[in-house]
């Protein structure tokens, strides 16, 4: 329950009514001592320790105040009952467009989180005007104009624009690459290397929390591993992390995992594996063997994480269906090349033939497996939920043929879901004590552009699954634990400054919510539901949900990573 004025506020605002006359002043005693309490609640603050009951007290962007508090407050919302945490770091996002189209960030901050952490491989920035150019042309319903060069420039432009999450992002390999290389399968020259190099280098003064890669796509795929340490080591300078979409995360996976420690051992920086699984049945049972490296590698003194999402399934597009060789030069030379009766041959052999030679979800998932989510051709849109095995066999062609024919006739790579995982990893992997959490979607609102495609239900659940699912019903770990790696663990392992606990000083980015309620319900078959539980989310101070609704705010700000070269400015004030 809210009360947005107490006796004392409201007394003030007479007498400040009665100073617009000239006749009386509001003395600073008669002033309310903070702008928010929160009372009566049940503390998690973010350590993992036991919950404890107090009171919090905002003034500003900032906690003041933890403890037995008078409720001398603007505005004070009653917690008895409830949940009160630190918010949710969501360290894999892609509403990246969507805040643009949106910034309620409707679909994560119903959940909790109050952070998106962009740039798998990919990241807003540094752009060329080629590059500027190609975004302006893939865009897709929702049209915008790109008013930023730099990463920064992007977050920026975000904030101003009114977001009600806080935005921060790394910087991509991928993107520093087609920078200087465009699409091209080689290795960059000398001066090539350093241009990118110099590139990142920028983008850690700007506030990047480090180095993404994402292996699996071209032109990431192209990337070797010493590219990836030399860009990498400048990360290291600043103190910032390199995380990857590892090269495989199937048939070669823990081979893909030595090469990310191994780019972490070399360049000196801590190292994080996105979204972890085990794709493919064949590869369930190499999950204690990951850890095995993974805690030996912690053991050697590497800061070596990872993040998960809490589904069985991932989603990307039928690119990761398709060698990378054939998508060298982007997607109109990808097509093109399809449309050669004798490189398709080649592709349809490459497709159904086992290989360890590049990550192939279509094989490992299989066509019944292999879910439809998003077309750009509207004419194709007829297909949203059905497999590639339903379609194909609609259209009377083989499955291999059938996602050719659809990367043709969409004008892009297809947006589907990949049945992958099994189960019982996904539980283990979540019981991890180094894992924290990512979505890996975009923050949508349920409704508008949105609704005229489907989705993976991570887009809105994956946070309040964590919640319900896993710690209420199937208790894989306590309330404690899964607030700590909701939000301490992310925030210290990218190295943010007053983030990710409930501290006197901090930033106020906060939630409560009800832990016997919280429910995901975004499904396969209807992704675009909200998740429910959540009572108040506040981000910087702000409410922006206020007794389950969003209040319209906007507070979302910039969160810098360790090289930002603001820390030095004012380290030196």
């Amino acid at each position: 329950m809210i009360k947005h004025m107490t006796k004392t506020s409201l007394r003030c605002l007479l007498f400040g009514l009665i100073l617009l006359t000239g006749l009386y002043a509001c003395s600073p005693a008669d002033r309310p001592a903070y702008d928010l309490v929160i009372t009566g609640g049940t503390i998690y603050d973010g350590n993992g320790g036991q919950p404890y009951q107090a009171d919090i007290a905002i003034v500003g962007d900032r906690i003041v105040a933890i403890g037995d508090l008078a409720a001398d407050a603007s505005t004070v919302i009653d917690a008895t009952g409830l949940a009160v945490a630190p918010g949710f770091i969501n360290m894999l996002s892609w509403a990246t467009e969507s805040l643009i189209i949106d910034g309620r960030s409707q679909g994560d901050i119903r959940q909790g989180v109050t952070l998106e952490v962009f740039g798998e491989g990919s990241s807003e920035g540094p752009l060329s005007e080629v590059m500027r150019a190609q975004l302006l042309a893939d865009q897709g319903d929702d049209k915008y104009d790109i008013e930023w060069t730099t990463l920064d420039e992007y977050l920026e432009f975000l904030v101003q624009r009114g977001i009600s999450t806080n935005v921060a992002s790394f910087i991509g390999a991928t993107t520093v690459r087609i920078h200087e290389l465009g699409y091209a399968d080689r290795a960059p020259t000398a001066a090539e290397l350093e241009r990118m190099q110099a590139l990142v280098r920028d983008a850690m003064e700007d506030g990047a929390l480090g180095l993404g890669s994402s292996l699996i796509y071209a032109p990431g795929f192209y990337a070797s591993t010493e590219e990836l340490v030399a860009l990498a080591e400048v990360v290291g300078e600043y103190g910032g992390m390199y995380i990857s979409h590892l090269r495989s995360e199937g048939n070669r996976l823990l081979e893909s995992i030595d090469e990310l420690i191994h780019i972490a051992r070399e360049a000196g920086v801590a190292g994080e594996i996105y979204h972890l699984k085990m794709a493919g049945q064949s590869n369930w049972d190499k999950f204690d063997a990951m850890v095995a490296r993974v805690e030996a590698a912690q053991a050697e003194g590497l800061a070596i994480t990872a993040d998960i999402y809490t589904y069985t399934a991932g989603s990307t597009g039928l690119d990761a269906a398709m060698p990378p060789w054939v998508q060298e030069g982007g997607y109109d030379a990808w097509s093109q090349r399809l449309q050669n009766p004798a490189i398709r041959a080649r592709v349809l052999n490459e497709m159904t033939v086992p290989t360890d030679e590049w990550e192939n979800l279509g094989l490992a998932a299989g066509a019944e497996g292999t879910l439809f989510v998003g077309f750009r051709n509207p004419e194709l849109r007829r297909y949203l939920g059905m497999t590639l095995a339903e379609v194909a066999a609609e259209r009377e062609t083989s499955a291999a043929d059938t996602a050719i024919d659809l990367v043709i006739e969409d004008g892009s790579r297809v947006q589907v879901v990949y049945f992958l995982m099994s189960e019982e990893n996904v539980a283990r992997g979540i019981a991890l004590p180094w894992v924290s959490f990512a979505s890996d979607a975009r923050s949508m609102t349920s409704a508008g552009s949105f609704l005229e495609q489907s989705t993976h239900p991570r887009a809105y659940g994956n946070f309040a699954r964590v919640l319900g699912k896993y710690v209420r019903e199937e208790q894989v770990i306590g309330l404690p634990e899964a607030i700590r790696k909701l939000s301490k663990l992310p925030a210290t392992n990218l190295k943010i400054r007053d983030r990710g606990e409930l501290k006197e000083s901090y930033f106020a980015d906060i939630v409560i919510f009800d832990p016997a309620v919280i429910q995901d319900h975004a499904t396969f078959d209807d992704p675009h539901q909200y998740a429910t539980g959540m009572a108040y989310v506040i981000v910087n101070g702000d409410i922006v949900i206020s007794e389950g609704e969003h209040t319209g705010a906007l507070p979302g700000q910039v969160v810098r990573g360790p090289g930002w070269r603001g820390w030095k400015d004012s380290d030196t004030d």
